[in-house]
């Protein structure tokens, strides 16, 4: 079984603890992580994931990424955006997507509190092309 990893830089400082998080739930859980690609924020995951879920080594994908909420809603509108289509993406190529963007409308407080949010989208991953499988 092999993963790939989308990871957005923007609040990376959470973020990079994130990815490193998956990637030990994924070595744990004895899955590939073939490939992590960097984009610049949480809104620019679509892409990418539409150009992995599309590779024949690509399973399912896990996207990590941190919506801090600022003095607008515009953290709202990413998150529901971006969860949107990554669930749109995943049912298009018959492939999972793991939601481990966490926010909207938080603190960075609670953003650091919720790192390891990561794990639930590397698990929920492995747990659906298990199930997919099964189903075959």
């Amino acid at each position: 079984m092999k993963i790939a990893l989308v990871v957005s830089d923007y609040n990376f400082d959470i973020t990079a603890a994130m990815q490193e998080r998956a990637r030990r739930h994924a070595e744990a859980l004895a899955v590939e992580i073939s490939h992590v690609a960097h984009v610049p924020g949480v809104y620019d995951m679509p892409l990418m994931i539409r150009h992995l879920l599309k590779r024949d080594d690509v399973d399912g994908v896990a996207i990590i990424g941190a919506v801090i909420k600022g003095e607008t809603l515009h953290d709202e509108l990413i998150c529901q955006v971006t969860a949107r289509v990554a669930a749109e993406l995943s049912l298009q190529f018959d492939k999972p997507v793991g939601l481990g963007v966490i926010g909207p409308g938080m603190t960075l407080a609670q953003a650091k509190a919720r790192i390891d949010n990561a794990k639930n989208a590397v698990d929920s991953v492995v747990r659906m092309i298990k199930a997919l499988k099964q189903e075959s």
